[in-house]
């Protein structure tokens, strides 16, 4: 281990269930990831806007001072309290700022806790999206604002691609972090120690296979998620004539395997999976998995199926502090994502 990474430091990844200071969002616009649906997507953008700015401080980067007064109008409309949303006149190509964005990190010292935040290498899924690639860049814009240390690990990685528990135990996939298209030169073991020097993790629980209909070689966000420090929901299909059937079973007897740091099983907690979702050309990943947990506030993508309701009652069982709430994302899933991919936690400091 570096004496000047993270975890050499002190600083780990929380969970995302750890008091937010904010939350940081992209606003969408390119027609080439919701191909006539930016419209139905932006008014998504706006019910999360106001579902978070009524617990926390929403962070969003906007092109341009236009678009910005127009945002304002719109949250003015839908009595949005303005002193929440802080905007930042910084481009981006399109809104997977879980993927491109900063990874926060905090470091307890004298009593206080500081922030910092890794600067992983994205290369737009494998090198799929070209133009995507620029968003790369985000991180670095970002250091002006935020004034604190910036790491910049050698590892292909998105934040959707890991979750963490708090207490040293990260979750992860082969599909996406083993692909030869992220990190081709790097085994497992290698992979492994780049994940504890930068999150600050001890242990790292790989899945296999996500699920279809995604770009991004099986993220973890849309497979298992920590709901608790020992608690793990994972997405489970029941029809066995269903392409994701095999794999998801794979991912739940894994769990139901792996161990914590001290020997001791995780509760895993089946999640159904939608029905599947699909457009004339291809199937969509649709899965309820990939919520996203702020403050006071779980917030559920549905899809107008009678899992919904299933999904967002399971979720309920595990956070009796914040109201769990379903968010129709169906326009949003024609990019390929929904809430947790386009959102990304800043935790509260002290």
């Amino acid at each position: 281990m570096s004496d000047r990474c993270p975890a050499a430091l002190g600083y780990r990844m929380p969970p995302e269930w750890y008091p937010h200071h904010s939350t940081w969002l992209a606003w969408p616009k390119d027609p080439a990831t919701w191909p006539d649906r930016v419209p139905q997507v932006q008014e998504i953008y706006l019910r999360l806007i106001s579902l978070l700015a009524a617990r926390e401080t929403v962070d969003l980067l906007v092109d341009d001072e236009p678009t910005q007064e127009t945002i304002r109008h719109q949250l003015l409309d839908r009595n949005v309290p303005l002193e929440q949303v802080r905007f930042h006149l910084i481009p981006t190509v399109d809104s997977w700022i879980r993927d491109y964005g900063p990874n926060f990190l905090l470091r307890p010292i004298r009593g206080k806790e500081l922030l910092a935040f890794n600067h992983w290498i994205f290369n737009a899924w494998g090198e799929k999206y070209k133009e995507l690639k620029q968003d790369a860049r985000i991180p670095a814009r970002l250091v002006a604002i935020l004034e604190v240390p910036r790491f910049t690990p050698p590892l292909v990685l998105e934040g959707g691609g890991i979750d963490v528990n708090g207490e040293g135990v990260c979750l992860t996939t082969e599909s996406c972090l083993l692909n030869p298209n992220r990190n081709p030169d790097c085994s497992r073991p290698e992979v492994e120690q780049y994940l504890k020097d930068f999150l600050g993790v001890d242990q790292v629980i790989w899945l296999g296979e996500g699920i279809a209909g995604g770009d991004t070689d099986g993220h973890v966000d849309e497979l298992a998620r920590f709901v608790n420090p020992n608690t793990i929901v994972c997405t489970l299909e029941e029809d066995p004539a269903d392409e994701n059937y095999a794999s998801l079973r794979d991912n739940y007897q894994r769990l139901q395997k792996a161990r914590d740091p001290k020997g001791h099983p995780f509760e895993v907690v089946s999640l159904p999976m939608p029905k599947a979702v699909r457009t004339p050309l291809r199937r969509l990943p649709a899965s309820y998995a990939n919520f996203y947990i702020a403050n006071g506030v779980v917030l559920v993508p549905t899809f107008g199926q009678p899992q919904d309701r299933t999904a967002v009652e399971i979720l309920q069982r595990f956070f009796c502090d914040r109201e769990v709430i379903g968010v129709h994302c169906l326009d949003m899933l024609w990019g390929l994502g929904t809430l947790h991919c386009v959102t990304q936690q800043q935790p509260a400091t002290t």
